[in-house]
């Protein structure tokens, strides 16, 4: 009974917080020495800040997350996908500012906009995978499709 009654205490106060139920803490590693304070963009981020859920700008580099795509927040289809993208984007603001975090190269230098496409990992695991684990994105299979 008690322990019931404390996790029904901590969920509000987990959600509150912006912890999200069932995510798995990535713990950094001596090979994640990417840092910096991120804020979101359009509101003063300044050079380390993120755009949406899938991009970010990271020491005068614009970084196409490489491995997902994310609703988007500028021009969304529809309303759902506006909500979407916007919970995608505090959760991304979110995990680059938890700690250190690696770039890794993909086969590709840059996307077609001049984006460094890259994967970004905490302890090995990609904080893209962790985004499709949570529901806020999908993994990048090319092409556009839609979130409505």
């Amino acid at each position: 009974m008690f322990r019931f009654l404390s996790f029904r205490l901590m969920l509000p106060a987990a959600i509150f917080c912006g912890a999200m139920p069932g995510a798995a803490a990535l713990v950094a590693t001596a090979t994640d020495t990417e840092t910096a304070v991120f804020g979101i963009c359009k509101s003063g981020g300044g050079p380390n800040c993120v755009v949406d859920g899938d991009t970010i700008w990271y020491r005068g580099s614009k970084i196409r997350i490489a491995d997902i795509d994310t609703p988007e927040t500028h021009q969304p289809r529809c309303a759902a996908e506006a909500a979407r993208g916007a919970a995608a984007t505090r959760r991304l603001h979110q995990l680059v500012n938890a700690g250190p975090f690696s770039l890794q190269s993909i086969n590709r230098d840059e996307d077609r906009y001049g984006r460094k496409l890259r994967i970004l990992t905490r302890g090995g695991q990609s904080l893209g995978e962790l985004l499709v684990e949570e529901g806020l994105a999908r993994y990048y299979a090319g092409g556009r499709r839609s979130w409505c």
